[in-house]
Parts: structure tokens; C-alpha cells; sequence
């Protein structure tokens, strides 16, 4: 799940490191050369001062470990990072844009923190956004469907802060307008019709200049579409929902891409894991 500035809007050169991590680093137990990053993500439109400090950033806050091997350093995902990685490819990869086997059920939340507990409260509201909750009124956060408050608030030492509630609506409830005041669904459908307008057409895509950096843009602005996309109960959605559409155009794009941008990651310079055992952040 998000963490830190992972989850929130992040600045672009670390969005689109963290894709480039989670669809070509991610399962193959390497380390990747800073000089192979800047390349590629020079290639996807960031700046090379951009990428190194970006990569310095993320190792100061252990996001990335770092290793040196001559004159070239390597990084890798820390554990932690890995989780995050992972969550995104199950999101992207693993989950409908909508949901259409809801039974019902919602989950409810409340919390209150102290007034310094700002970053806590930060981090607890990003993860939230990403689990698919918003605020339905008085402290109280709502979300579709059974959701696992316990994984949510791992590591953020809320214990005895937070309490949750399955349940159902009741009449008079009127959940297609409790949906409507509780999400900006407007905000959410204007991603997706943004993602089309972009990639929708040979002639508004990106001018990038090889499959690799066109999936890796691709992919990142997918990301971005669907971070804050709660995935919603189908039957309370509006009939004209653009995010079924914008899902199959980011999938034929992906396919498109996809062998030549393997092609390009295997050439790229990487180290086995154990190569890089004595890591240093």
C-alpha cells in the first residue's frame, strides 16, 4: 500500500521511477545501474538531475537500497517498497475498474489522532484514499465491500485509535446519493476521460521514442488515473462511466508495447541481489 509521498500526488520523476521498479524490476531479483535509469527515464521525458535526486531521496528514507560496484551504483526496492510495488500491480493488473460483485456490504471507520500526530494522519488518510474509503460525515469513513483495517494501519502504531464496522444500508438511505456526496465522482471520471483524450489517438500520444519509455508514460499515467478511483458498486455508477473504456485502451496499448519494452529492460545494466548483498543505503 502508499506510503509517504508514494500515495499522495507524487512528484512526476518519482512516479514514473516507481513504475519503472514495479514493471521491469520487480520479481527478477536485481539491482539496477543509476546510469541505466537516467537513461531510460531521460528517454520517458525526466531530467537526470531529476532522476538522481530522486533516487538519493527515496535511499535517505530507505525506499531504495543502494550499493556501489566500481564506479557505478545499483539500487533495488527495500522490502517496504516491494509492498508498495506489489499493491500496484495487483491494482493494475488484478482488480476490475468498477465493481461488479458487490454484495451489499460497506466498511465504516473512525479515528481520532492527536494534533501532533500529523504524519500519522497524513499516512493514514493516503492509505484510505488508495483502499477505496472517503469521509461520509462526522469523522466517519466509508468504503465498499469488506476491507482489511488491520493490514491498512499496519506499522503506523494507531492501536486502540481506530474502529471499524461492517454494515449494510438501511432505509431510507439513498446510496446512489450517499455515493454522489461522499466521492467527487466528477474529479474521478475526469482522469479517465483525460487518459483517452492523451492516448486515445496516434496523434495526441506522447512523441516518445522507443516501446519502453511509451509503456513506461503509459503505465504511469494509467497509475495516476486509478489511484484515487474507489472502484465503486457498478449499479450505483453513472450508465456513461468512462473507466471500462479507458481500462481497454490502456490494456491494447500495453500489449502494443510490451515486446519491444522487454526487449529494452533485458538489455538494460542490472546485478543480482546477492551481488549486491552489502548494500548501503
Amino acid at each position: 500500500m502508499p506510503e509517504e509521498d508514494v500515495d499522495t500526488e507524487a512528484p512526476r520523476p518519482q512516479a514514473i521511477l516507481l513504475t519503472f521498479l514495479g514493471g521491469y524490476l520487480l520479481g527478477r531479483g536485481v539491482h539496477v545501474a543509476t546510469s541505466s535509469l537516467v537513461d531510460v527515464l531521460g528517454r520517458a521525458g525526466v531530467s537526470e538531475h531529476a532522476t538522481r535526486s530522486t533516487v538519493s531521496r527515496m535511499a535517505r528514507r530507505e525506499q531504495l537500497h543502494r550499493v556501489r560496484r566500481g564506479r557505478q551504483v545499483y539500487v533495488g526496492p527495500t522490502p517496504t517498497t516491494r509492498e508498495v510495488l506489489r499493491d500496484g500491480e495487483a491494482r493494475i493488473w488484478r482488480t476490475d475498474v468498477v465493481n461488479t460483485q458487490w454484495d451489499g456490504s460497506w466498511t465504516l471507520l473512525s479515528f481520532s489522532l492527536p494534533d501532533a500526530w500529523a504524519r500519522e494522519r497524513h499516512l493514514l488518510r493516503a492509505r484510505l484514499t488508495w483502499a477505496g474509503f472517503a469521509p461520509l460525515q462526522g469523522g466517519l469513513w466509508v468504503a465498499p465491500g469488506e476491507v482489511d483495517v488491520v493490514a491498512l494501519a499496519d506499522g503506523l502504531g494507531l492501536d486502540g485509535r481506530l474502529r471499524a464496522f461492517s454494515a449494510r444500508a438501511l432505509a431510507p438511505t439513498d446510496v446512489d446519493a450517499l455515493v454522489r456526496d461522499a466521492w467527487d465522482l466528477r474529479a474521478v471520471a475526469a482522469r479517465y476521460a483525460a487518459f483517452r483524450a492523451r492516448w486515445g489517438e496516434p496523434a495526441t500520444r506522447p512523441p516518445l521514442p522507443d516501446p519502453l519509455s511509451a509503456q513506461l508514460v503509459l503505465q504511469t499515467d494509467w497509475l495516476q488515473a486509478i489511484r484515487r478511483d474507489p472502484r465503486l458498486p457498478r449499479r450505483h455508477l453513472p450508465p456513461d462511466w468512462p473507466a471500462e473504456p479507458a481500462h481497454a485502451l490502456f490494456r491494447e496499448l500495453y500489449t502494443t508495447y510490451d515486446r519491444g519494452a522487454r526487449s529494452g529492460a533485458a538489455a538494460l545494466d542490472v546485478i543480482p541481489d546477492e551481488d549486491a548483498a552489502d548494500r548501503r543505503p
